[in-house]
């Protein structure tokens, strides 16, 4: 019961922290980085470049991760090139969240590095 809570609470920790982060018209800067580490965890994408004001995800999707070495220079990924539009960056955010034990430990390591005085994570 207990880590259901938890893990409940940093979920709603970090769409808190998407809500705070995408206040229309402008988006803070500070704030780009959180947006492009979702996408990226979400697609398994080694580039993401986000067009706020066309509404413009681009990214390039890791097609087959066998091929990934962390401990050499991979330049021949395979890759596919992603343009997606989105209509509210809020909810597109919010719709690359998952909710399996790594992604959760992802997100509070991003809530941890976002933290502020009136936002605190108790773990």
């Amino acid at each position: 019961m207990e880590e259901i809570n938890f893990k409940r609470r940093i979920l709603l920790e970090i769409e808190g922290l998407i809500s705070e982060s995408c206040p229309e018209p402008k988006f803070p800067l500070k704030f780009e980085d959180l947006h492009v580490a979702l996408v990226k965890k979400h697609y398994n994408a080694a580039d993401v470049s986000i067009d706020y004001h066309r509404k413009r995800v681009q990214m390039d999707i890791v097609m087959d991760d066998q091929a990934y070495d962390p401990k050499k220079v991979n330049t021949d990924l395979p890759t596919m090139r992603a343009n997606l539009w989105f209509r509210n960056l809020t909810d597109f955010l919010k719709s690359c969240l998952d909710k399996d034990n790594r992604s959760l430990a992802f997100y509070a390591s991003l809530l941890k590095s976002f933290q502020n005085n009136d936002r605190i994570l108790v773990a």
